[in-house]
């Protein structure tokens, strides 16, 4: 196993302004909503979609393309809702997929969405059992 991932988050002004970097990569800066910080840059729970989406998404074209399947293009949109009370976590999450390809069937993203679940997406695993999680898709012929 690789070596526990860091990553280190630094106040950058006197509200909830936060620059987070890991291994040399440009920073992503995070801020809050008004009236704690100016709602100008991502939120976490924002960067979580981004996370989720971006962990699901790379792993379902690789299986996709280990089906022999051509993958011309994926977009994950992913969608959160949130709780009314504190902590304002999410309790739903809508996964849309809009794959571009000339050969795949529903058959092949619908299984390559489930193992991505179940056995490839760290992220997802995180929340498993404590978001709801829906997986629409629609395949675009090229």
């Amino acid at each position: 196993m690789d070596a526990p991932l860091e990553v280190v988050c630094t106040l950058v002004d006197g509200q909830t302004k936060f620059s987070s970097a890991t291994r040399g990569l440009p920073p992503v800066v995070t801020d809050s909503a008004p009236p704690f910080g100016s709602g100008l840059e991502y939120k976490p729970l924002e960067l979580f979609l981004v996370s989720l989406a971006t962990c699901v998404a790379t792993t379902v074209a690789p299986v996709l393309r280990k089906k022999r399947r051509t993958v011309d293009r994926l977009v994950v949109i992913a969608s959160g809702t949130r709780r009314e009370e504190h902590p304002t976590a999410f309790t739903r999450i809508v996964l849309r997929f809009e794959l571009t390809s000339p050969d795949a069937t529903d058959e092949d993203l619908r299984r390559s969405i489930e193992l991505t679940e179940q056995k490839y997406c760290p992220v997802w695993a995180m929340i498993r059992g404590n978001v709801e999680v829906e997986t629409p898709f629609e395949i675009l012929r090229p």
